[in-house]
């Protein structure tokens, strides 16, 4: 964020040429005299003050709790086709999101083309398992991947119960009542909730396509599941077990703000919303393979988008 008037009111700038997102908490994002500006009350990523946003240069902003927004500053970022997505801190609650038109359709485009064939659809799955898994089998059968990822899960489970000294009885759910199972469980499916968020924030920001999943298939938010899985091992898991060792030092609070907090924590740390937008414009071309190794150019596709606090 940079103080002073920025841009030119009639200007867009191409996707290709900006630079990432911008996220913002406590404070309330205005627009004077043609400016964006936002006027915050500190938090430990920015000081108390009164910022210019360069809306022109960022392709989306991420707003936070504790924050507004006015009828103007909508229609500026509407104006100039930068994206605003609500969430919660972090982005462990995925709330709204205003459509930013990129600039070309590119990765949706190719997300319906290998979505519709499906030995493409196919293929993409197996390239999914295989990031999840560490090398990819293309001539597996994906229930043999499912059951060889399940494998693995199980074994983490059994070494992060372990580490954390948590009996561990297996995995339970109950979709009816989520609630009605043992803290470790409780955790695992409030930490899921965050990283199934970041996900959805990562499939807007990318204008692809929630539906349209390739491993799952039946949600209206597929594709965001397909995306969260990628991220289960390395950031839900840990941070579940994680939330239940703070909440047995720290009852005061309840497991759920635990978790998220745990999961938040990690997904910042380890920039896990940039890394699923890559890896999002690396399943559909982007400026690398797409899932069938041809190559193909993103223009929105510049590398990482980075956080700016």
């Amino acid at each position: 964020m940079l103080k002073g008037r920025l841009g030119l009111e009639t200007a867009r700038v191409p996707h290709a040429d900006r630079h990432g997102c911008i996220w913002l908490r406590r404070g309330a994002l205005t627009v004077v005299s043609g400016t964006l500006r936002f006027g915050t009350a500190g938090s430990e990523d920015v000081p108390a003050g009164d910022y210019g946003i360069p809306f022109q240069t960022v392709s989306i902003i991420f707003l936070q709790p504790g924050s507004t927004v006015s009828h103007d500053a909508l229609r500026l970022l509407a104006r100039h086709g930068t994206g605003l997505v609500v969430t919660g801190e972090d982005g462990v609650r995925f709330y709204a999101s205003m459509p930013f038109g990129q600039d070309e359709s590119a990765l949706a485009r190719q997300q319906v083309r290998l979505w519709a064939e499906e030995a493409d659809r196919r293929q993409v799955a197996r390239r999914m398992f295989g990031w999840r898994l560490g090398e990819v089998l293309p001539a597996a059968d994906l229930n043999v991947l499912r059951g060889m990822e399940g494998a693995r899960v199980r074994t983490l489970y059994r070494t992060l119960a372990q580490q954390h000294g948590i009996d561990w009885a297996g995995r339970r759910y109950d979709r009816e009542d989520p609630e009605a199972t043992d803290r470790v469980n409780q955790a695992l499916n409030h930490a899921s909730t965050a990283v199934r968020a970041a996900a959805m924030i990562a499939v807007a920001a990318t204008s692809t396509i929630p539906q349209l999943g390739f491993i799952h298939e039946d949600s209206a938010s597929a594709f965001c599941l397909d995306i969260a899985d990628l991220f289960r091992e390395s950031v839900c898991l840990p941070a579940a077990f994680r939330a239940v060792k703070q909440f047995e030092r720290n009852r005061s609070e309840p497991l759920e703000r635990h978790a998220r907090r745990s999961a938040a924590r990690a997904m910042r740390d380890e920039q896990v919303i940039p890394a699923m937008i890559d890896r999002i414009k690396a399943l559909f071309g982007g400026e690398g393979e797409t899932a069938s190794g041809a190559t193909a150019r993103d223009p929105s596709a510049r590398g990482s988008v980075p956080r700016a606090d």
